[in-house]
């Protein structure tokens, strides 16, 4: 397991992205939950931020792709609108305690 970031440097509601051994990757707190999946879009192969940290909708309930507006719910990963619709992002195994949240790449 590797060392992402610290509990609160993920607070709730907001989105992050880290690169780790050359791999792009976006974690999203939801519920308390801290969630992780590969920064590549799977329609295009393209980060899915417009600029750093931002890949929340407005709305913040869901991931959103910059480049062509595909929505992923961010339990799942599942694309729920857009060009990949039922597709899903690559998710990353994450855990998290009193240190931080840790993955599995």
């Amino acid at each position: 397991m590797k060392f992402l970031c610290t509990g609160s440097d993920l607070p709730e509601a907001s989105s992050r992205g880290f690169q780790i051994e050359g791999v792009k990757l976006l974690a999203v707190r939801r519920d308390r939950q801290a969630y992780v999946y590969s920064n590549r879009c799977p329609h295009r192969g393209v980060p899915l931020e417009w600029q750093p940290d931002q890949f929340l909708d407005p709305s913040r309930s869901l991931i959103q792709c910059a480049t062509h507006g595909a929505l992923f719910l961010i339990e799942s990963g599942e694309c729920v609108a857009g060009p990949c619709a039922g597709q899903f992002l690559q998710a990353i195994d994450c855990r998290e305690d009193s240190q931080g949240i840790w993955i599995d790449l």
